[in-house]
């Protein structure tokens, strides 16, 4: 080494890398992939760098193969020059590290000696270096041999192959092994995730995980009985469904309605900021009267609520805050017209906010002949992963399914299948919170959606019908976002997204409130949502030369009928039928005897 050499420090501390990377903290640290070849390594750096990439979480992958194209090209085989090229590697690790980016390092390394030089050289600069077994059998690696290697080491034609005629050490104390052999590549990817997140590395948000907050036994009973103790406020249905949403973990990874502060950077941002970027467009906020708000600031201790005389949740440590009820609407919804069916409820609700981690007690039930529907996020995972599903496609709605939505959902499953996808599975969502008035009923939309199915317009084998638990705000391309994020919760990678999404004629003008593109176009720009494929929505017409729905042509566009929402709720209030080809006849006819029922009222 020479000796007139002076080594000068950084001006930039670690801790303002990391602000300026837009993080609230320092993520620079090594993990050292060690193992075979081809048990895996590459493999798994290469999608654990993909996945953090979705988190908004800057990483790199030095690739033994690719550096040895360029900084090592000038290096063999031999035991010492094994030694020089993990020597360099551990070097250069260390400076992407200390830039705050997580550096995945994806090399043989055969030698314990050399790891564990690579280790020290990050803990004398202070930074963080896991080592990870990637822990395959030797005859797994050569069953796979992708690049043919150990063929040709068994040939006799590569000299120095390791595990054929050089020997590997394997690590005695990793920091993790993996083995890919006994486990998907998605959760060898976790395996790596949550020892990140153990040792401070990243934030809890970054696992693909979600956080329900419904209580079980034998907790559920031990707050229960706390709770028969406490003050109470009694909640609207509006609040119950969001008690449904926060417990069934739709909103992960909040802990519950929203503090001053979350609820500011939800209103503001859009997004929650404190470990990460997380996309919430909605603030999840419940409000109190100022009667209840005295009595409960008080003591500020524990309360509970209440929803038609039974104790389901519990908030903890409350904070109450001011209820801002104009600039609320303002931001969420871009106007204030008290006639929004929204807003006017937001209106009439009390003028304090409060929130704290919320405990929920049990599943939600309603109790309609519908909660078989209301999968969780979790449960909804469980069914994918059941059927084998590599992509998951959402569609969310609120009105029935007519063969134009219909045509967009199989057109994106025969892209997804010649992308390559195996079982594209399509989670048909409809929204089952509050809706507007002149909206369709949940229990009439759901028996229309299975009539779909029962028609094989949609493929009933590859379909998971399931209620989003959500009320319906009206917020256009703001609650769009809201939207896409807790189907994203609940394992999908796909979403398809419609005309004017969450839109609405504006009340007064009759005009549509949101501009109908916004709401698609938001969606591919949207932080903390990069990790899900936007599918745009097509306009699909009835074409009257085919007598079926079909993607409209506007060089033919003489051939198109636009049948409106207006002109079929007009049909089937008179019991006239549509023109063949626009909807199974059958989920027709259970549209035609509601809008008929309420006619008569």
């Amino acid at each position: 080494m020479s000796t007139n050499i002076t080594y000068e420090p950084s001006r930039v501390s670690r801790e303002r890398r990391g602000f300026t990377m837009g993080r609230s903290g320092f993520f620079g640290c090594t993990v050292w992939f060690t193992g075979y070849s081809g048990a895996g390594k590459s493999t798994l750096a290469f999608a654990l760098e993909d996945y953090l990439c979705t988190k908004n979480i800057s990483s790199y992958t030095l690739d033994g193969d690719n550096i040895r194209h360029g900084l090592n090209k000038n290096l063999g085989f031999s035991p010492s020059d094994r030694e020089e090229n993990i020597r360099r590697i551990g070097e250069v690790a260390k400076l992407f590290a200390d830039g705050g980016i997580i550096a995945l390092t994806a090399f043989i390394s055969p030698y314990r000696k050399d790891r564990d030089d690579a280790r020290k050289v990050h803990e004398a600069a202070g930074l963080k270096f896991f080592e990870i077994f990637v822990d395959a059998p030797i005859e797994v690696c050569e069953q796979r041999d992708v690049k043919g290697l150990y063929k040709k080491a068994r040939a006799g034609l590569i000299k120095g192959f390791t595990g054929i005629d050089q020997a590997y050490e394997p690590p005695i104390s990793p920091d993790l092994v993996i083995k890919t052999a006994e486990h998907s590549r998605a959760d060898c990817v976790q395996a790596v995730i949550n020892l990140l997140e153990s040792n401070g590395i990243v934030p809890e948000s970054t696992k693909d995980s979600v956080k329900p907050l419904e209580l079980v036994e034998p907790r559920l009973s031990q707050v229960l009985k706390e709770a028969e103790t406490m003050d109470f406020v009694n909640i609207s249905k509006l609040d119950m469904q969001w008690v449904q949403v926060l417990g069934e973990g739709w909103a992960t990874p909040t802990n519950g309605f929203m503090t001053e502060r979350e609820y500011l950077q939800a209103l503001h941002f859009g997004c929650l900021v404190d470990g990460g970027v997380i996309n919430q467009s909605i603030p999840i906020a419940l409000a109190i009267s100022t009667e209840d708000k005295e009595r409960l600031a008080t003591h500020h201790n524990d309360f509970a609520l209440k929803y038609e005389g039974k104790i389901v949740a519990v908030i903890r440590s409350p904070e109450f805050y001011e209820h801002r009820k104009e600039e609320r609407c303002s931001r969420t919804f871009g106007t204030e017209h008290p006639d929004h069916p929204y807003i006017k409820m937001i209106l009439a609700s009390g003028d304090w906010l409060v929130g704290g981690r919320t405990e929920v007690l049990g599943r939600v039930t309603w109790n309609d002949g519908l909660d078989h529907y209301r999968l969780t996020p979790n449960q909804l995972r469980d069914r994918f992963r059941e059927m084998g599903a590599d992509a998951v496609f959402a569609f969310q709605l609120r009105n029935p399914v007519h063969n134009g939505h219909a045509l967009l959902m199989q057109d994106t499953r025969k892209k997804l299948l010649a992308r390559g996808y195996q079982r594209p599975v399509l989670l048909l969502h409809p929204l089952g919170g509050f809706t507007k008035d002149d909206d369709v009923p949940l229990p009439v939309r759901i028996e229309q959606h299975k009539k779909v199915l029962e028609e094989n317009v949609l493929d009933n084998e590859n379909t998971v019908l399931a209620i989003f638990p959500s009320p319906m705000l009206y917020a256009g391309p703001t609650e769009v976002q809201w939207h896409c994020k807790a189907r994203m919760v609940a394992g999908a990678n796909f979403y398809i997204v419609g005309r004017d999404p969450a839109g609405m004629p504006h009340p007064a003008t009759k005009k549509d409130l949101y501009q109908a593109t916004h709401g698609r176009k938001v969606l591919t720009m949207a932080p903390g949502l990069t990790q899900l494929e936007i599918v745009p929505f097509k306009v699909a017409a009835y074409n009257t030369k085919t007598k079926k729905m079909d993607f409209y042509d506007p060089e033919n566009k003489s051939d198109f009928l636009f049948i409106s929402g207006t002109k079929m709720r007009q049909f089937a209030r008179t019991g006239e039928l549509p023109p063949d080809g626009f909807m199974a006849p059958s989920a027709w006819e259970v549209l035609s005897q509601y809008y008929q029922s309420i006619a008569k009222k």
